[in-house]
């Protein structure tokens, strides 16, 4: 059984349901960390939330390209919490465990069906640090929750409300959605750009 999950990070494109997600962590003594968009609807639900730009003590930057892109965010994520040579490099780094991870990605293939989409929005839309705070969780289901689906926060919070923390099999299934998602978003990114023709677009010129 893992650690009780003490600390979340939220950062979501779709909001559906996150207030009420977020105030039942809130309740249960979960630290939220959080990012734009994400941390504002929680602050005007009258929750508490950290800026992500506070916890890692470096600032949101490159017109938001880089915001979560970080050893102390990777590092709360990734470390196993069993294995003690990851705990001292933790303790001497002054890393805090990141135990549940809620992200969902830029919306690129809404941004791509207008038929007015340049390609420089469409690059503007190709998420970064979502689809590498995903993997990360995935990754390391055996000590972290990620959820990728606001259908599954109901079977995470009941699960938390009777342990602290979601089981293992709970935790894989839900890694094994991320991959799902990561994949199929880089296809619809690949086949996109596979049909922009680079000799008449002005992007090239």
């Amino acid at each position: 059984m893992a650690n009780t999950i003490e600390r979340a990070l939220i950062s979501l494109t779709d909001k559906s349901g996150i207030e009420d997600f977020a105030k039942a962590l809130v309740e249960m003594g979960v630290e939220i960390l959080s990012t734009g968009g994400t941390a504002k609807v929680m602050r005007e639900s009258g929750l508490s939330v950290m800026d992500v730009s506070e916890f890692t003590g470096f600032p949101e930057m490159l017109d938001g390209r880089v915001k979560t892109l970080h050893p102390k965010v990777h590092g709360g994520i990734l470390n196993q919490r069993a294995n003690a040579d990851h705990q001292k490099q933790c303790a001497e780094n002054g890393l805090k465990n990141i135990d549940l991870i809620a992200v969902n990605l830029y919306a690129f293939e809404k941004t791509v069906a207008d038929p007015n989409c340049s390609l420089a929005d469409a690059i503007e839309n190709i998420d970064i640090g979502g689809p590498t705070l995903l993997r990360a969780s995935a990754k390391n289901f055996h000590d972290v929750t990620v959820i990728v689906d606001p259908a599954d926060y109901a079977i995470v919070l009941q699960e938390m409300k009777e342990t602290g923390n979601t089981t293992l099999k709970t935790r894989f299934r839900l890694a094994a959605k991320v991959f799902a998602l990561t994949s199929s978003y880089d296809t619809t990114i690949s086949n996109w750009l596979e049909k922009v023709d680079v000799d008449s677009n002005d992007y090239f010129r």
